[in-house]
């Protein structure tokens, strides 16, 4: 499972299983990634709700 992050300067790829982790990440820099994971972070459980509810079984 994964989440893609956009931003207007580029976008990052992060894995979330088995624990959070960066991918890839194109344009942006060190401080838009650390900002970016902790969106992850703080909005993991809706992400993950949304991946099943998407992709369900």
């Amino acid at each position: 499972m994964h989440v893609h992050v956009s931003h207007p300067d580029g976008e990052a790829k992060f894995w979330m299983s088995p624990k959070l982790a960066l991918a890839t990440s194109t344009g942006l820099s060190t401080k838009q990634i650390i900002e970016a994971q902790q969106l992850v972070t703080v909005h993991m459980e809706e992400i993950v709700h949304a991946w099943h509810m998407h992709f369900p079984g």
